[in-house]
């Protein structure tokens, strides 16, 4: 037929094979050759059944999302399943791999579906802004019953061939050679006779639903979105295939999409999507890898033991070294503590449970991380402590293993100084908890060997972290301009407004958890330590702390945490605190609205983005979104704060920027150039190399 589709004959069954790598996407490439071979089979007599599968490492595994947001190309999917429905003989999809998005609605469309044992299938089009515009949100339900439906939909989560067999999704799993079981089984069935009733045609899975029911989970799910569109629209879709006719509930599920494709989150997330691939590429692709077999991780403590999970996941043996044998013994115990809740939530089995602590190695001699590839060292950060643990390791590292240091804010190439061999010298920022944080902040010194740097990128992935790779300033890229998001925090106090409508501001943005609420959770004094280390001074955080209210863990800071409670309550005592410092600067509290407290918090934020790039500190704006999205918080649907700058208006941000300058004389609303060229050209496209 193509390059990218051929018929080939077992008897009577005609198996259609797609191929097109990497993942077999949809493309139009693919589908017109498809909706070809497809209606000759429908009508060839000596053809009895139809089995549909897929050349290389995986079934469809989804879209071509490059095309979204185009006109479409004929056929295009759903135009293909009708045709599909259209053949009287039985339709057998044959799934390896993953069988994700479009590709999982593709097989929606065949009257079977058969699976190997390790396939996975799923439609995360949510995970796009988007929801399943094949039919997805209609079918699926049929099968699997319409809260399984909701479940999967608008989580975006695949789940394992025996799930799906055990929901209706799939017919049959088999061991082996796919191909082969699935022609038998094609040819079983075409045997025994029809009618073959296609999925549309199906209510078993719907039944009697419970609409009460339904909806209470679709407000629990609702909830979670926090802003977000798609699964709101994800919801609705569903529960229109409880309510509404096959087709009507087909078109709306249209209407949703094309709404959703056409708005500003959907673009932000695919957006995103992209960023995080590019993300990980650097300069010279045929650089070659040094050999990562075993890592060595200096530190026990939350730290440290979260980072030496992190590669203990990845399937990474590790060498866990502490001071004295009793902080090992505690930090292996809260390592076993982790996991061992992992395995009552049910995310983890007790036997995965042990192979994964079978990987650790405890030690207190430096010598035994002698035959370690990659040595991460996550101690207190201090300068002369880094520089003392990087002496000795220069004396036990084996040549060619890469050294990295887990720090926050320090000056890597100072580090990296203090060895023989500054070229195997990187900075490996992980974000706490470290076995979940997804982003990793890769610190290219000024001497870092290509090969260590690409090796670690590519380790990050492996062990399913975001990499971005940034240079060395304070803070690099999201502490740095965290400080800048925070500058104005406690003058938006001292002026009048109080941390409650602080973080009421930025969850109605989209965070999470407001700044104050952020510090709380992460702990005053360390902010507090990393100010008196800079000379700095906050005069509220500041008495908070040397009055001991660190926070959560000590039941008070910003807001009260009643009873080992984490829910925050406005804590009286600040805003009396607050008052008094603001008369003892003779500063009179005024209302202040959440655009003032967006205008000099996150203004700012986006301004020393761009001083970033102008420093060559981030190599790609899209890297500074990657980074804030995946490390901070920054609402995905915004698609982090350089994205959300052109959604605002780069001239607006300037302006006022300018407005806030004029009226403090604060650099921190001193506009960089950069900024100001972004503001006319409208993009951040070669600003950076």
């Amino acid at each position: 037929m193509s390059n990218f589709v051929s018929v080939t004959r077992d008897g009577g069954v005609a198996v259609v094979s797609i191929d097109n790598p990497p993942v077999n996407a949809l493309s139009f490439h693919v589908r017109e050759p498809l909706m070809q071979a497809l209606v000759a089979l429908r009508d060839e007599p000596s053809v009895d059944a139809i089995v549909i599968a897929c050349a290389g490492r995986t079934f469809v595994a989804g879209a071509d999302i490059t095309e979204f947001g185009k006109p479409v190309q004929q056929p295009d999917l759903r135009a293909i399943i009708a045709v599909l429905e259209t053949i009287a003989k039985p339709t057998v999809a044959a799934i390896h791999g993953t069988a994700l998005g479009g590709g999982l609605e593709l097989a929606l469309g065949c009257h079977f579906r058969v699976a190997d044992a390790g396939a996975r299938l799923g439609l995360p089009e949510v995970k796009l802004g988007l929801l399943p515009g094949g039919g997805g949100t209609v079918r699926l339900p049929r099968l699997v019953g319409a809260v399984k439906a909701l479940r999967m939909i608008v989580s975006g989560s695949p789940i394992g061939a025996d799930e799906a067999h055990a929901a209706g999704l799939v017919d049959a799993v088999f061991e082996g050679d796919l191909i082969t079981h699935a022609v038998n089984f094609a040819r079983e069935i075409a045997r025994k006779g029809g009618p073959f009733t296609p999925v549309r045609d199906r209510n078993d899975g719907l039944g009697e639903t419970d609409l009460v029911g339904f909806d209470a989970e679709a407000a629990e799910l609702a909830k979670k979105a926090r802003g977000l569109e798609a699964p709101i629209a994800c919801a609705q879709a569903v529960r229109n295939a409880i309510t509404l006719p096959f087709d009507e509930a087909l078109a709306a599920e249209r209407a949703l999409f094309l709404k959703l494709v056409g708005g500003d989150q959907s673009r932000a997330q695919r957006y995103l999507f992209f960023a995080e691939r590019e993300a990980a590429k650097i300069p010279g692709k045929d650089i070659a890898r040094r050999k990562i077999a075993r890592i060595g991780v200096i530190g026990a403590g939350t730290m440290g033991g979260g980072i030496a999970m992190a590669f203990a996941n990845g399937g990474y043996p590790v060498t866990l070294l502490e001071t004295s044998g009793e902080a090992l013994e505690r930090g292996l115990a809260t390592i076993d503590k982790n996991y061992a809740v992992s395995v009552a939530r049910g995310s983890l089995s007790e036997e995965a449970k042990r192979q994964r602590l079978g990987l650790f190695k405890g030690t207190t001699d430096y010598g035994d991380l002698a035959d370690c590839d990659l040595i991460v060292e996550a101690v207190f950060e201090e300068m002369a402590v880094k520089k003392d643990v990087f002496g000795r390791l220069d004396a036990v590292a084996r040549p060619g293993a890469i050294l990295a240091t887990n720090t926050s804010y320090l000056d890597v190439n100072e580090i990296a100084a203090s060895t023989s061999r500054p070229q195997d010298v990187l900075g490996l920022h992980f974000f706490s908890p470290a076995n979940v944080m997804k982003l990793l902040e890769i610190v290219r010194a000024e001497k870092t060997a290509p090969d260590a740097l690409a090796t670690v990128v590519e380790l990050a992935r492996r062990i399913g972290k975001v990499p971005v790779v940034v240079g060395v300033c304070h803070g690099f890229v999201g502490n740095r301009m965290l400080a800048a998001r925070g500058a104005e925090s406690e003058a938006l106090l001292l002026e009048g407004a109080t941390p409650s409508q602080i973080d009421r501001a930025f969850i109605d943005f989209g965070w999470p958890m407001g700044p104050f609420q952020m510090g709380d959770l992460a702990g005053l004094d360390i902010g507090w330590r990393n100010r008196k280390a800079r000379g700095q001074t906050a005069v509220i955080a500041d008495t908070l702390c040397e009055q001991g209210h660190f926070g959560q863990k000590t039941g008070s800071g910003f807001y009260l945490y009643e009873n080992g409670s984490r829910i925050p309550v406005a804590n009286p005592s600040v805003e009396a605190l607050i008052r008094a410092k603001a008369a003892e600067k003779g500063i009179a509290p005024r209302t202040i609205g959440a655009d003032e407290i967006i205008e000099r918090t996150l203004y700012p934020l986006v301004n020393e983005g761009a001083k970033i790039l102008e420093e060559k500190i981030a190599a790609r704006a899209s890297d500074i979104d990657v980074v804030w999205v995946n490390g901070y918080g920054f609402p995905v649907g915004k698609g982090g704060p350089m994205f959300w700058a052109g959604l605002e208006g780069v001239d607006k941000i300037v302006a006022r920027l300018d407005h806030w300058h004029e009226r403090t004389g604060k650099d921190i609303f001193r506009v960089t150039p950069l900024l100001r060229q972004m503001a006319v050209s409208g993009s951040w496209e070669g600003v950076a190399s």
